[in-house]
Protein backbone atom coordinates (compact mmCIF):
# COMPACT_ATOMS: atom_id res chain seq x y z
CA UNK A 1 0.00 0.00 0.00
CA UNK A 2 1.55 3.12 -0.94
CA UNK A 3 1.86 6.42 1.09
CA UNK A 4 -0.74 8.04 -0.73
CA UNK A 5 -3.23 5.75 -0.16
CA UNK A 6 -2.37 5.24 3.83
CA UNK A 7 -2.74 9.12 3.69
CA UNK A 8 -6.33 9.03 2.20
CA UNK A 9 -7.51 6.13 4.07
CA UNK A 10 -6.17 7.91 7.17
CA UNK A 11 -8.60 10.87 5.94
CA UNK A 12 -11.53 8.72 5.74
CA UNK A 13 -11.30 6.99 9.25
CA UNK A 14 -10.68 10.06 10.92
CA UNK A 15 -13.50 12.69 9.18
CA UNK A 16 -16.06 9.78 9.27
CA UNK A 17 -16.26 9.95 5.51
CA UNK A 18 -18.90 7.09 4.41
CA UNK A 19 -20.75 7.97 1.49
CA UNK A 20 -19.50 10.05 -1.70
CA UNK A 21 -21.88 11.37 -4.42
CA UNK A 22 -21.09 11.99 -8.01
CA UNK A 23 -22.65 14.31 -10.47
CA UNK A 24 -20.73 12.46 -13.45
CA UNK A 25 -20.94 15.26 -15.86
CA UNK A 26 -18.59 15.89 -19.00
CA UNK A 27 -18.94 12.72 -21.80
CA UNK A 28 -20.23 14.31 -24.39
CA UNK A 29 -18.14 17.69 -23.65
CA UNK A 30 -15.01 14.69 -23.49
CA UNK A 31 -15.89 13.23 -27.22
CA UNK A 32 -16.78 16.25 -28.63
CA UNK A 33 -13.11 17.59 -27.84
CA UNK A 34 -12.01 14.12 -29.42
CA UNK A 35 -14.07 14.48 -32.50
CA UNK A 36 -15.41 11.51 -31.21
CA UNK A 37 -19.71 10.93 -30.80
CA UNK A 38 -20.79 11.35 -27.84
CA UNK A 39 -21.58 7.46 -27.54
CA UNK A 40 -18.03 7.20 -26.95
CA UNK A 41 -17.77 9.76 -24.18
CA UNK A 42 -20.53 7.43 -22.45
CA UNK A 43 -18.75 4.48 -22.87
CA UNK A 44 -15.25 5.60 -21.32
CA UNK A 45 -17.62 7.33 -18.30
CA UNK A 46 -18.42 3.58 -17.08
CA UNK A 47 -14.36 3.01 -17.20
CA UNK A 48 -14.28 5.61 -14.86
CA UNK A 49 -16.85 4.56 -12.81
CA UNK A 50 -15.06 0.89 -12.52
CA UNK A 51 -12.35 2.77 -11.30
CA UNK A 52 -14.03 4.77 -9.09
CA UNK A 53 -15.65 2.21 -7.34
CA UNK A 54 -12.23 0.26 -6.69
CA UNK A 55 -10.73 3.63 -5.27
CA UNK A 56 -13.82 3.78 -3.13
CA UNK A 57 -12.88 0.48 -1.77
CA UNK A 58 -9.25 0.84 -1.19
CA UNK A 59 -9.69 4.19 0.04
CA UNK A 60 -12.30 2.77 3.10
CA UNK A 61 -15.38 4.77 1.54
CA UNK A 62 -18.63 2.42 2.26
CA UNK A 63 -21.52 4.29 -0.09
CA UNK A 64 -21.42 5.68 -3.44
CA UNK A 65 -24.15 7.42 -5.04
CA UNK A 66 -24.08 8.51 -8.88
CA UNK A 67 -26.00 10.33 -11.40
CA UNK A 68 -26.30 8.10 -14.21
CA UNK A 69 -29.80 9.49 -16.13
CA UNK A 70 -31.85 12.35 -14.75
CA UNK A 71 -35.78 12.51 -14.95
CA UNK A 72 -34.83 15.74 -17.27
CA UNK A 73 -32.48 14.04 -19.46
CA UNK A 74 -35.79 12.29 -22.00
CA UNK A 75 -35.64 15.17 -23.26
CA UNK A 76 -32.25 14.79 -24.96
CA UNK A 77 -32.50 13.15 -28.64
CA UNK A 78 -34.34 10.05 -29.04
CA UNK A 79 -31.39 7.98 -30.17
CA UNK A 80 -28.91 9.49 -26.92
CA UNK A 81 -31.49 7.91 -24.86
CA UNK A 82 -32.16 4.40 -26.23
CA UNK A 83 -28.11 4.27 -26.15
CA UNK A 84 -28.31 5.09 -22.78
CA UNK A 85 -30.87 2.50 -21.63
CA UNK A 86 -29.13 -0.23 -23.54
CA UNK A 87 -25.50 0.83 -22.01
CA UNK A 88 -27.04 0.70 -18.51
CA UNK A 89 -28.58 -2.96 -19.16
CA UNK A 90 -25.34 -4.18 -21.19
CA UNK A 91 -23.07 -2.64 -18.57
CA UNK A 92 -24.96 -4.65 -15.87
CA UNK A 93 -25.45 -7.75 -17.46
CA UNK A 94 -21.51 -7.88 -18.57
CA UNK A 95 -20.33 -6.32 -14.97
CA UNK A 96 -22.51 -8.39 -12.58
CA UNK A 97 -20.48 -11.07 -11.55
CA UNK A 98 -17.06 -8.84 -11.29
CA UNK A 99 -18.95 -6.22 -9.05
CA UNK A 100 -20.83 -9.66 -7.04
CA UNK A 101 -17.37 -11.25 -7.19
CA UNK A 102 -15.75 -7.71 -5.50
CA UNK A 103 -18.79 -7.39 -2.75
CA UNK A 104 -20.68 -4.71 -4.29
CA UNK A 105 -24.00 -4.05 -3.42
CA UNK A 106 -25.72 -2.61 -6.09
CA UNK A 107 -28.95 -0.43 -5.84
CA UNK A 108 -31.13 1.52 -7.71
CA UNK A 109 -32.96 5.25 -6.56
CA UNK A 110 -35.61 6.64 -9.04
CA UNK A 111 -38.63 5.98 -10.51
CA UNK A 112 -37.90 2.42 -12.51
CA UNK A 113 -41.17 2.23 -13.50
CA UNK A 114 -40.90 4.62 -16.88
CA UNK A 115 -37.91 1.97 -17.95
CA UNK A 116 -39.36 -0.94 -20.06
CA UNK A 117 -39.98 -4.14 -18.16
CA UNK A 118 -36.75 -5.80 -19.56
CA UNK A 119 -34.18 -3.61 -18.45
CA UNK A 120 -36.60 -3.49 -14.97
CA UNK A 121 -35.42 -6.77 -15.12
CA UNK A 122 -31.88 -7.18 -15.63
CA UNK A 123 -31.82 -3.79 -12.54
CA UNK A 124 -33.62 -6.13 -9.64
CA UNK A 125 -31.55 -8.53 -10.63
CA UNK A 126 -28.27 -7.25 -10.28
CA UNK A 127 -30.12 -5.41 -6.59
CA UNK A 128 -31.29 -9.14 -5.90
CA UNK A 129 -27.82 -10.93 -6.69
CA UNK A 130 -25.67 -8.61 -4.89
CA UNK A 131 -28.00 -7.70 -1.58
CA UNK A 132 -26.25 -9.86 0.99
CA UNK A 133 -22.60 -8.92 -0.34
CA UNK A 134 -20.90 -7.12 2.48
CA UNK A 135 -18.31 -4.04 0.14
CA UNK A 136 -19.30 -0.79 -1.08
CA UNK A 137 -22.66 -0.05 -1.66
CA UNK A 138 -23.40 1.74 -5.16
CA UNK A 139 -26.53 3.30 -5.75
CA UNK A 140 -26.97 4.24 -9.30
CA UNK A 141 -29.53 7.32 -9.45
CA UNK A 142 -31.24 6.56 -13.02
CA UNK A 143 -34.94 8.61 -14.03
CA UNK A 144 -33.76 9.87 -10.68
CA UNK A 145 -34.70 13.70 -10.10
CA UNK A 146 -34.87 14.92 -6.23
CA UNK A 147 -38.01 17.20 -6.60
CA UNK A 148 -39.57 14.16 -7.60
CA UNK A 149 -38.10 12.22 -5.22
CA UNK A 150 -39.89 15.23 -2.71
CA UNK A 151 -43.02 15.32 -4.07
CA UNK A 152 -43.24 11.27 -4.18
CA UNK A 153 -42.01 11.46 -0.61
CA UNK A 154 -44.74 14.12 0.21
CA UNK A 155 -47.40 11.83 -1.29
CA UNK A 156 -46.38 8.92 0.54
CA UNK A 157 -46.83 10.93 4.09
CA UNK A 158 -49.70 12.32 3.03
CA UNK A 159 -51.57 8.72 2.16
CA UNK A 160 -50.44 7.34 5.19
CA UNK A 161 -52.72 10.40 7.17
CA UNK A 162 -49.87 11.46 9.00
CA UNK A 163 -51.00 14.74 10.55
CA UNK A 164 -48.99 17.61 9.81
CA UNK A 165 -47.71 17.77 13.57
CA UNK A 166 -45.96 14.94 13.02
CA UNK A 167 -44.18 15.37 10.07
CA UNK A 168 -40.81 15.59 10.81
CA UNK A 169 -37.53 15.68 9.11
CA UNK A 170 -36.40 12.07 9.86
CA UNK A 171 -40.18 11.29 8.52
CA UNK A 172 -39.58 12.70 5.38
CA UNK A 173 -35.58 10.95 5.13
CA UNK A 174 -37.35 7.78 5.45
CA UNK A 175 -39.82 7.92 2.62
CA UNK A 176 -36.92 8.84 0.29
CA UNK A 177 -35.46 6.28 -2.32
CA UNK A 178 -32.16 6.75 0.43
CA UNK A 179 -33.79 5.54 3.14
CA UNK A 180 -31.31 3.44 4.38
CA UNK A 181 -27.85 4.76 3.79
CA UNK A 182 -26.57 8.12 4.89
CA UNK A 183 -26.11 11.59 3.51
CA UNK A 184 -23.68 12.45 1.53
CA UNK A 185 -20.38 13.43 3.44
CA UNK A 186 -18.83 14.68 -0.13
CA UNK A 187 -20.44 15.83 -3.30
CA UNK A 188 -18.46 15.34 -6.69
CA UNK A 189 -19.25 17.17 -9.94
CA UNK A 190 -16.96 17.12 -13.16
CA UNK A 191 -16.42 19.06 -15.79
CA UNK A 192 -16.68 22.03 -14.01
CA UNK A 193 -20.36 22.68 -14.23
CA UNK A 194 -21.50 25.58 -10.70
CA UNK A 195 -25.09 23.67 -10.35
CA UNK A 196 -26.40 20.61 -8.31
CA UNK A 197 -28.98 19.82 -11.07
CA UNK A 198 -31.84 18.67 -9.41
CA UNK A 199 -29.93 15.87 -7.68
CA UNK A 200 -29.88 14.72 -3.70
CA UNK A 201 -31.11 18.04 -2.59
CA UNK A 202 -32.53 17.22 0.54
CA UNK A 203 -29.77 14.81 1.65
CA UNK A 204 -26.50 17.52 0.61
CA UNK A 205 -28.11 19.83 2.80
CA UNK A 206 -24.98 19.80 4.89
CA UNK A 207 -22.33 17.87 1.94
CA UNK A 208 -19.16 19.29 1.51
CA UNK A 209 -19.11 20.15 -2.02
CA UNK A 210 -16.21 19.64 -4.70
CA UNK A 211 -16.19 20.66 -8.24
CA UNK A 212 -13.90 19.89 -10.88
CA UNK A 213 -13.13 20.97 -14.25
CA UNK A 214 -11.56 17.43 -14.98
CA UNK A 215 -14.21 16.07 -17.49
CA UNK A 216 -16.32 12.62 -16.01
CA UNK A 217 -14.70 9.68 -18.45
CA UNK A 218 -10.94 11.75 -17.30
CA UNK A 219 -11.54 10.80 -13.09
CA UNK A 220 -9.47 8.23 -11.84
CA UNK A 221 -8.44 7.33 -8.46
CA UNK A 222 -5.53 10.18 -8.53
CA UNK A 223 -8.46 12.43 -8.71
CA UNK A 224 -10.77 11.07 -6.04
CA UNK A 225 -7.81 11.16 -3.89
CA UNK A 226 -7.56 15.02 -4.86
CA UNK A 227 -11.28 15.24 -3.48
CA UNK A 228 -10.83 13.61 -0.64
CA UNK A 229 -7.55 15.29 0.28
CA UNK A 230 -10.03 18.70 0.15
CA UNK A 231 -12.65 17.10 1.85
CA UNK A 232 -10.06 16.50 4.59
CA UNK A 233 -9.11 20.10 4.36
CA UNK A 234 -12.33 21.44 5.50
CA UNK A 235 -14.28 21.86 8.62
CA UNK A 236 -17.94 20.81 8.63
CA UNK A 237 -19.72 23.09 10.70
CA UNK A 238 -23.11 21.95 10.45
CA UNK A 239 -24.87 25.38 10.82
CA UNK A 240 -23.02 25.76 13.74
Amino acid sequence: MTTQTLSINKIVETTNLEHIAIIMDGNRRWAKDKNLPSAMGHKKGVDSLKNVLKACHKFGVKYLTVYAFSTENWNRKPEEVEFLMDLLAHTIKNELDELHENGVVINFIGDLTKLNSKLQEILNNAVEHTKDNKGVKLQIAFNYGSRDEIVNAVKKIVSQGVQADDITEDLISKQLYTQNIPDPDLLIRTGGEMRISNYLLWQIAYSEIFVTKEYWPDFDEKSLAGAIEEFGNRQRRYGK
